[in-house]
Order: structure tokens, then C-alpha cells, then sequence
């Protein structure tokens, strides 16, 4: 079953355009409105599994402070106003007003679990990329709601109590929960065991959820998306245009003020939003609409996934080789 679910996670993008198409081919033949009582046990899969291994005790580590400090003033005083703009350019038409709500929703909320694996495969600061997923997923979960109130609130009524509630739910009891087993298993197994062994069963399981919240998702909204195939370029092209903006701000900044593996951890920890939990608050308080802002969710997925692929062979050419700057300090 695990090897089953690596395989998933490794080619992630064809996963979620398989849960995109099937949702939508068996939303458009079948009625599938009695799938949204799968919401709430998908959404657990989805966070639980990424907060098992949500390494708080690196908050004391040292290392990575100012790449904590600009990254999350990018994170909260720029990212989402890009977003707002955004909005304002390519979603103002009333019947996308919840198009809009979801790209504020990825805006507002930095950073996954996927920055702490990129920043890896590219050679960045660990302990930064570890240090800005947590502090950005604890202040997302704290600041989003006014922020969507802010952006957002004259166009759609923002049930900022429901909001605050559904993080609670999908964020800090899973992040409990998830402490609680992270230490119960290097308790009984060790840390060395827990480490090489049992972390990587985690993250397979947490995508899942999302493909199963995405396949849901779709199958709601799938007599809007058959009758209206050409919205999908109409959102597919603010995405591209958001990251496009994201990558070039953050590379810009990395370059002029950080040496390559802060510069690494800090474009990863910036740019990656952390749609898992983007997704599961918009499928749990906007109910139906929850699809809507679900779909531009699923699609910034596709793209987040393959940019931060692409993005991981021009790092040496932006910031140069690891074995040069090493040598170079010698």
C-alpha cells in the first residue's frame, strides 16, 4: 500500500489531473452530492498526515532567523496584495467572486510541507525552510481570516467565526494530534528508527486526502466545468501569471541578499503556498461554493507542483553550485 501511495506522490501531477478529469467525468453522469459527507474525514487525511511530521522543536535551532524575519514579510505584507491584484484584474465579474476568494485564500496562506522537501532537493538551509513552515503555517492560521475579511469582504459575506473555527479543526488539532504521535512513535520506536523508517509513510497518506478532496471537489462542480471548458484558461492564466511574479520577487531578493542556501529556503518558503490547508477550509465553510474556490485550489496545485520542479534546475545557475561556494569559503 505504501509503495502503492510513493508512486502517487512522486507523480503528483498526473495524480491530481486523474482526480481533476474523473470528478468531473462522474459529477457530469452521476449526482455526487452525497460525497460531501467525505469532506470532513478527507480534510483530516489531509492535514493529520503533514503534521506528524511538523518539526516544532527546530524553532529553537539556530540559523535561518533573518530568512524567517523577510520571508514572512513577504509572505503577509506582499504575496497577498500580488493576489489582490490579481483579482482585480482577471476575477471581477460577480459570478467569480468565489474564483476570487480562492486565489486570496492561496495568497494568505504560506507555506506547506512541500517547501521543506524542495528546499532539500535544491541544497537549501534546512532549519530556515523547516523554521518558516511552521512559524507561516501558525500566523497564517491566526492572521488569514482578517485578511480574507479585508480583501474579500465586500464582495462575499466572510464568516470570520466559522473561519477561525474550521482552522481550529483543520489546523491545530491536527497539529496536536500529530505532535502527540510523532513523539509517542520515537518514544516507543527511537528517533533513528522513526527518522529513516517511519516519516516517509506520512506524506503519501496526506496525499490522498487531497486527491480526494480535489475528486470530490470536481465532481460537484462538474456541469459548470463541461458547460464552460474555456474557464478553465481564464483561471489557469492568473495562476501562471501569480507565480510567475512570486519566483521573480523572490529570486530577485534571494540573490541580492543571501547566499545560496538561505536564498533557496527563502524563494521555496515564499513562493510554495500551502494549498492543503488553502483547500480544506474552502471545502468545510463555503459548502458548495467551497467547489469553485476548490478548483482554482486544484489547478494552482498542478502548476505549484511542476514550477517548483522546473525552478529546481535553474538554482545553480541563479546562486550558484554548492561544491563552488563551499570551496570558495575554504
Amino acid at each position: 500500500m505504501f509503495k502503492a501511495l510513493g508512486v502517487i506522490q512522486k507523480n503528483l501531477i498526473w495524480a491530481i489531473l486523474l482526480a481533476v478529469v474523473s470528478g468531473v467525468i462522474c459529477g457530469y453522469f452521476i449526482d455526487t452530492k452525497a460525497l460531501k459527507i467525505l469532506i470532513v474525514p478527507l480534510t483530516f487525511m489531509m492535514v493529520y498526515p503533514m503534521m506528524v511530521n511538523l518539526q516544532i522543536r527546530k524553532l529553537v535551532a539556530k540559523g535561518g532567523t533573518k530568512d524567517i524575519v523577510i520571508a514572512q514579510i513577504i509572505n503577509f505584507a506582499i504575496i497577498p496584495f500580488i493576489g489582490f491584484g490579481i483579482v482585480q484584474l482577471f476575477f471581477q465579474a460577480p459570478e467569480q467572486k468565489y474564483l476570487a476568494l480562492g486565489m486570496i485564500f492561496m495568497s494568505v496562506m504560506p507555506t506547506s510541507g512541500m517547501t521543506i522537501s524542495w528546499t532539500a532537493f535544491a541544497k537549501g538551509n534546512m532549519i530556515a525552510a523547516i523554521k518558516m513552515t511552521v512559524v507561516g503555517l501558525i500566523l497564517s492560521a491566526i492572521v488569514a481570516p482578517f485578511y480574507v475579511k479585508f480583501l474579500m469582504g465586500t464582495a462575499i459575506v466572510i464568516p470570520l467565526l466559522a473561519i477561525f473555527k474550521q482552522i481550529a479543526i483543520v489546523v491545530f488539532l491536527p497539529m496536536l494530534f500529530g505532535q502527540i504521535t510523532q513523539r509517542f512513535i520515537i518514544k516507543k520506536y527511537g528517533e533513528e528508527k522513526y527518522k529513516n523508517e517511519i516519516k516517509q509513510k506520512f506524506p503519501p497518506i496526506s496525499t490522498l486526502g487531497v486527491l480526494g478532496i480535489i475528486f470530490v471537489a470536481m465532481s460537484l462542480k462538474a456541469q459548470v466545468i463541461v458547460s464552460n471548458p474555456q474557464a478553465l484558461i481564464m483561471i489557469i492564466v492568473p495562476l501562471l501569471i501569480f507565480y510567475a511574479i512570486t519566483y521573480t520577487l523572490t529570486t530577485i531578493i534571494g540573490k541580492i541578499f543571501f547566499k545560496r542556501g538561505d536564498a533557496i529556503a527563502m524563494v521555496y518558503g515564499t513562493v510554495m503556498r500551502n494549498l492543503s490547508v488553502a483547500l480544506a477550509i474552502a471545502m468545510t465553510v463555503f459548502g458548495k461554493e467551497g467547489a469553485e474556490i476548490a478548483l482554482i485550489i486544484a489547478l494552482a496545485y498542478i502548476i505549484q507542483v511542476k514550477s517548483a520542479a522546473l525552478y529546481i534546475k535553474l538554482v545553480d545557475k541563479i546562486f550558484g553550485k554548492k561544491e563552488i561556494q563551499n570551496a570558495t569559503k575554504m
